[in-house]
């Protein structure tokens, strides 16, 4: 164990926690074989409870990971294609009038690639519908009715296929595509596909399932705009899909180490997540629910390459090839929706050192 590398990494992730007023509770993991690193620290608190390493977080759009990961699973055994139009699988009712653009009907147009790579051009009800939850703890809307809501109340941004626009819309339409295939709820099919498989006993969906095996720690306290959301049981119905997952430290690692060694989905199809991908921002494409670094003369050195996921609460997924390092975090904050990501590019330089 290199505890000088180590005890850089911890004294990293403390100060970064100190220094924020809006940080009740953090975590991270890094383990490398390479590098002789494995380090899974937490800070804070959650309420009462002193933040422990083991337990288990709210990982927000990392979960998106997991759904592109589930619709692979599905292309690979022949079960879908990334080609078919979304019209094959999902209901009449949400399909009506899904994409009205300037005039135009485009739902047919929409393809299941669209939607894993963020390109369909539809709307997003995330946003809007969280804010409707937190004003009133016991709003109620279900996924289906919530997708419903936005065709009737939002615009789409433009025509599938042709620009990038990040919305969770896309990704709960994939967890119905899912369940329509399957005949099961989404979070059966990732305890069939993916928890059991990899022995990820402290893994499920918020306020939708259980753990394999319960974990003796509560779980930590995730905020938004100053509220504590856990116990918000309509969030889950709005997040779902595209972002429901929660798990601890450890069983996160066991699913990235599974992806890397392409023990779920083979070597091709995790490059075609990875390459069929688009500019999000500068130095940054987004392939199947993944987030790609590349090299930017300047702005974005090689030595930051690497892949992964992120989510809005200030957590991150990912795994560096060159240092064949995993890097999983979560600040539970959305002040940290942007500088956790910041946060890990620190945490590489550190680690070249």
């Amino acid at each position: 164990m290199n505890n000088a590398k180590s005890k850089a990494v911890e004294d990293i992730f403390r100060s970064q926690v100190e220094k924020s007023s809006k940080i009740k509770n953090a975590y991270l993991l890094v383990h490398s074989d390479k590098l002789d690193l494995h380090l899974n620290t937490a800070e804070g608190a959650t309420g009462d409870f002193p933040a422990h390493p083991e337990q288990i977080n709210y990982m927000a759009s990392v979960g998106k990971l997991f759904t592109s990961t589930i619709i692979s699973i599905l292309y690979e055994r022949g079960e879908l294609d990334f080609d078919d139009s979304i019209s094959s699988y999902l209901d009449a009712e949400l399909l009506d009038g899904l994409h009205l653009y300037k005039g135009k009907d485009y739902t047919e147009q929409i393809k299941i690639k669209h939607l894993l790579k963020q390109t369909s051009g539809l709307n997003d009800y995330f946003w809007p519908l969280l804010e409707k939850v937190l004003a009133d703890k016991e709003y109620k809307i279900t996924t289906q009715e919530a997708i419903i809501w936005g065709k009737k109340n939002l615009k789409p941004y433009g025509p599938p296929g042709k620009k990038l626009h990040y919305t969770d819309t896309n990704y709960h339409l994939l967890g119905l595509i899912a369940e329509n295939i399957r005949g099961k709820q989404f979070h059966e099919i990732l305890k069939k596909e993916i928890f059991e498989p990899l022995e990820m006993e402290h893994s499920f969906m918020l306020h939708r399932s259980k753990p394999i095996k319960e974990n003796p720690y509560p779980t930590a306290h995730f905020s938004i705009d100053g509220t504590v959301v856990n116990d918000f049981k309509t969030f889950a119905e709005i997040d779902y899909a595209g972002g429901g997952i929660a798990a601890d430290m450890e069983d996160l690692l066991k699913f990235m180490q599974a992806i890397v060694s392409c023990r779920i989905i083979s070597e091709q199809t995790l490059e075609m997540m990875k390459n069929d991908s688009d500019k999000i921002y500068l130095g940054i494409d987004y392939g199947y629910g993944i987030w790609r670094l590349k090299t930017i003369p300047i702005f974005m050195p090689k030595k930051y390459n690497c892949w992964g996921c992120v989510g809005a609460v200030g957590s991150f997924m990912f795994y560096h090839p060159d240092l064949d390092t995993y890097l999983i975090g979560n600040f539970n904050d959305k002040s940290y929706e942007r500088k956790a990501l910041r946060f890990m590019l620190k945490l590489i330089k550190k680690l070249y050192k």
